[in-house]
């Protein structure tokens, strides 16, 4: 049983027991068994000792809208939504937050008093993992963020709300580029040459993730003193982080935004602050052991 209870909690698995009595949360998506959010959740929930848990709810995007209501009716009070639910479960939703109406995705639901919201809270988790893990806070700062798909657009959003002086949006398609250009007054559509002279560099996009040895922009233009971000996570270190570090920048990778974003809907769901340090040291258990 000790052993049981060990390797319960070295997966991110609670150890309580759950009942009748006890709180769900979830998280929508296909697929979803790649999912860290119970892990990350069910680790915060047990070092607080709240009588919660948080399952995975495999939901294809035509059965977004009845999950929705489903959620309700059973009394699950808050859900994690990740692809491809982001924009199909705004139809059943009785409010929006801001930013999730301004950039028309939702990956955190609440449930209360028969009411659900649905909230944004990638961006909101950017800057707060910049601040808590790094000491890094945006303000005054010339920003690239490489990329204009929903990852960008949330970071755009929260970094020039944090009062960034410039955003520069660099993507391979314009027309995409100009829309999350749009999301701010301090973001305007950039080329890579701009990358060089920016204080945080930020790539949003996917690649390096599978193959390995692409990069986001040339290595060269990154340089010493700056801050160098790759939302990816696994790989925790992608190629364009190694030559970033190579040319003297700080990095980070993507597992600083995962868990400050999981917090923030941690303490919409709960009331509670999150103890982030107990889900990132789930999250690296789970993410080690893949």
């Amino acid at each position: 049983m000790a052993d049981d209870v060990a390797a319960k909690r070295a997966s991110g698995a609670s150890a309580r027991e759950i009942t009748a009595a006890t709180t769900v949360v979830g998280v929508m998506g296909d697929p979803i068994t790649h999912s860290l959010s119970p892990s990350i959740h069910n680790s915060a929930f047990e070092a607080l000792s709240l009588d919660w848990v948080c399952v995975a709810f495999p939901t294809p995007a035509s059965e977004a809208v009845a999950a929705v209501r489903g959620m309700v009716a059973l009394g699950i009070v808050g859900m994690s939504v990740t692809m491809p639910n982001k924009e199909a479960v705004i139809e059943a939703l009785d409010v929006l937050s801001d930013d999730a109406g301004q950039l028309h995705a939702v990956n955190c639901i609440v449930a209360r008093d028969g009411r659900t919201k649905g909230l944004n809270t990638d961006g909101d988790g950017f800057v707060a993992g910049l601040r808590h893990d790094f000491g890094v806070t945006p303000e005054g700062m010339r920003c690239a963020v490489i990329g204009a798909g929903g990852a960008a657009r949330s970071v755009i959003l929260a970094l020039a709300r944090s009062g960034a002086t410039e955003v520069g949006v660099i993507n391979r398609t314009s027309d995409k580029a100009h829309a999350a250009a749009q999301l701010a007054d301090v973001a305007t559509v950039a080329n890579a040459a701009f990358i060089s002279e920016c204080d945080l560099v930020i790539n949003a996009t996917s690649l390096g993730m599978v193959d390995t040895a692409a990069t986001p922009c040339e290595p060269d233009l990154l340089r010493r003193g700056q801050l160098v971000v790759d939302l990816i996570y696994s790989p925790a270190q992608t190629r364009w982080l190694a030559e970033a570090k190579q040319r003297g920048a700080s990095t980070a990778n993507g597992l600083s935004m995962l868990v400050h974003q999981a917090a923030v809907a941690f303490r919409e769901w709960t009331g509670h602050e999150a103890p982030v340090d107990v889900m990132t040291a789930a999250v690296q258990s789970r993410l080690a052991k893949e």
